[in-house]
């Protein structure tokens, strides 16, 4: 390590030269990165409501739909409309009831169940069925939306997933920048309250431009990634590799004051940081790389992209940041002011002289929130987190309140089924509690029409290399309970008729998404646990001191999560896979920090009271700084994200960084005081003398 530090500064203005450099490929990998804004297409391929997508896609052409709601439109511009629809890039047609009969029949003359999914007399409303050539979250399909959002009247309203698809993209893409403003901004303001330099601020958030940058570059390994995680990786790695410049700044200052020159003291400084934020990192990794476990593949999407940018952060600290400090050394020791954030000298005390007290207070709590923890509702569908304004909204509800439409399933079967067998189970869905309608080509042409007679796009629509598709709609919201024992009724009747057959569409694949999330939930929590446990023990020597910290934190993260019960506030269902791992993964350095102190002090000679108050005075200001920092990088984006699902997470992320930040300051020092006797027991060479202070 020595040798690489030695390096470091001798070469620290080539590093730079070679940083500089690497930012170019990593801007034109950034921009080469796809952006996924369909969450269903993260769920497992063996799934049958995925198998079923396949077909759609492959078979029927239909990658993905949307529905077309038109009130009161004459016939004519309809039809002009529609015909300006089909023309455009990426859409593979426009289908209405003028591509099976001649428009010139009166509605009411039509067979009730084509009347009853086409019309709707009391308003004048009818349908458009528009497919696309790519799924819905592709470039091509997205384009396509904007231009038929231009085609489309005031009496036009566009409904369906991929509509809501590119809803968010505009979001993501109009807020973004505002994401990186305020995190920056916010990290900025808490940084020079904590460091006495007016230029440590700035220096160090150029210096993690390096590693975000870098990190954005680094995704085209994997192709694409999910639009959660470019929201939340820059606001992420801000906060959570902070810790590791303010680490490195601090030793270098303490290195100033015993070294001769400056670049003796930095590299002192980046030997001993080095070997300490290395093994700190592991927690912070091992935390993400435990969402690569879940099912559900959108958690190694943010797992890997974090993990990595972790693992960048840890390395520019080290390098990058070493060589800009020396480099801007006249300019940070020209701007220093006061620091804002304080030691917290009286509040160290006060827990230490009342552990009991505090423990009793914190144990009260834990089983309140325990309780309510539980209880917090959790939402699925990618529509409840937009503005209830946006397109798709709209659209989906015009399909409710003029079509009774609030979801719709695709069946498919084989072709050569019976067509006695095919009618007997659409009788039998139809009759299932909160179905609608079923479609099939018989009920839009009626049965005494020869096949061969159908227009070439209405066979297409419902017939495709030996397999027939159904239209189900239904009146109930995908996502929740009712309409999960709705898809178990009808999936079980299709398989009745063709054991080999598929049902799919977004409410389905929602029904799996649910499923998935609570396995992946208990994986993933217990799977992130027993990983920082481990790199605890093995950090410490010892069973016991990881029971505490991880339980620290675990506590904090039932308190954080259980919020909500109370505020009534219901939270998508990602969010509760994921913030238990950031949080532990991220602010168990707090913990680390704390009880590292502590050993220290006991090794100098204290009691175990005057190394918890030592302990929790001198550590209380690097875990304010780190966890305001956090905080400030993320509550930003809560702030003004218009995206409820985005809204929540940074809201959960940064309110945990506070919660943590208050029980390791205000809780640990008591659990560290009250369970010494056993960490000694079950510790291996505990608060021995060490250097120095070695007899």
């Amino acid at each position: 390590m020595r040798k690489f530090a030695h390096f470091v500064v001798k070469f620290r203005k080539m590093i730079l030269v070679i940083a500089v450099a690497l930012l170019i490929p990593s801007v034109i990998g950034a921009a080469s990165t796809k952006i996924n804004y369909d969450i269903l297409t993260y769920l497992p391929s063996d799934l049958d409501s995925m198998q079923g997508e396949q077909y759609l896609e492959n078979d029927f052409d239909l990658a993905s739909s949307a529905m077309i709601t038109v009130e009161n439109m004459p016939t004519a511009q309809l039809m002009d409309m529609k015909e300006k629809i089909s023309q455009v890039d990426g859409v593979s047609d426009a289908f209405w009831i003028s591509d099976v009969m001649d428009v010139t029949i009166p509605s009411d003359m039509l067979p009730s169940e084509l009347h009853d999914f086409m019309f709707n007399t009391d308003n004048g409303a009818t349908m458009l069925i528009v497919r696309f050539n790519e799924p819905g979250s592709s470039d091509l399909t997205m384009n396509a939306f904007k231009k038929i959002k231009t085609i489309c009247s005031n009496e036009a309203y566009i409904g369906g997933l991929s509509v809501i698809l590119q809803d968010t993209k505009s979001i993501v893409d109009q807020e973004m920048p505002y994401y990186i403003l305020i995190a920056v901004a916010a990290c900025i303001a808490v940084l020079w309250m904590g460091m006495k330099s007016n230029a440590v601020p700035f220096i160090f958030m150029i210096g993690l431009i390096f590693p975000i940058i870098y990190n954005f570059g680094t995704n085209i390994i994997f192709g694409q990634i999910s639009y959660i995680t470019e929201a939340l990786a820059t606001v992420l790695q801000l906060g959570v590799t902070m810790d590791y410049s303010i680490f490195l700044l601090h030793r270098y200052e303490e290195e100033r004051r015993v070294s001769s020159t400056d670049e003796e003291a930095m590299e002192r400084a980046i030997v001993n940081t080095g070997v300490s934020i290395s093994a700190s990192s592991l927690t912070t990794v091992a935390g993400f790389l435990a969402l690569c476990t879940m099912r559900l593949t959108l958690g190694t999407d943010i797992g890997l992209v974090m993990a990595k940018g972790v693992i960048l952060g840890v390395l520019s600290t080290v390098t990058i940041l070493p060589a800009l400090l020396l480099c801007m050394r006249k300019w940070v020791a020209h701007r220093e002011h006061k620091t804002i954030i304080p030691r917290l000298r009286k509040a160290s005390f006060f827990v230490t002289d009342h552990p009991k007290t505090v423990i009793g207070i914190f144990l009260a709590v834990i089983i309140v929130f325990g309780l309510a923890y539980p209880k917090v509702q959790q939402y699925y569908t990618l529509g409840d987190s937009l503005p209830q304004d946006m397109t798709g909204i709209v659209g989906n509800q015009k399909l409710k309140e003029d079509f009774n439409m609030n979801s719709s399933y695709f069946v498919i079967v084989n072709d050569n089924l019976k067509k006695e067998d095919v009618a007997n189970m659409s009788k039998e869905m139809e009759d299932t509690e909160g179905v609608t309608s079923v479609l099939s080509l018989e009920k839009f042409v009626g049965a005494g029409i020869p096949e061969d007679m159908l227009p070439d796009i209405a066979s297409d629509t419902f017939y495709a290399n030996g397999h027939e598709m159904i239209l189900v709609n239904s009146q109930l919201k995908a996502g929740t309970d009712e309409i999960g024992e709705q898809i178990n009724t009808l999936n079980s009747i299709v398989k009745k008729y063709d054991s080999q057959g598929y049902i799919t569409g977004e409410a389905p694949m929602t029904k799996d998404l649910v499923e998935i999330a609570n396995v992946d939930f208990n994986n993933v929590n217990w799977i992130s646990i027993l990983a920082v446990f481990v790199i605890i023990a093995i950090s410490f020597k010892s069973l016991s001191i990881p029971v505490l910290l991880v339980a620290s934190i675990e506590s904090a993260i039932v308190i954080n999560m259980a919020i909500p019960y109370f505020t009534g506030t219901v939270l998508p269902f990602i969010a509760s896979i994921v913030i238990g791992t950031i949080q532990l993964g991220a602010t168990v350095d707090y913990a680390i920090l704390m009880t590292t102190r502590f050993e220290e002090e006991l090794a100098n000679g204290h009691t175990k009271k005057e190394a918890a108050q030592i302990a929790a005075e001198y550590s209380s200001q690097s875990i304010l700084a780190s966890g305001l920092t956090f905080f400030g990088a993320t509550v930003g984006v809560s702030l003004v994200s218009k995206m409820a699902l985005l809204q929540s997470i940074c809201l959960l992320i940064a309110r945990g960084a506070l919660i943590s930040m208050a029980v390791i300051i205000f809780v640990l020092p008591c659990l560290l005081m009250l369970f010494e006797p056993l960490i000694r027991k079950t510790t291996r060479h505990w608060a021995e003398p060490k250097g120095m202070n070695k007899k």
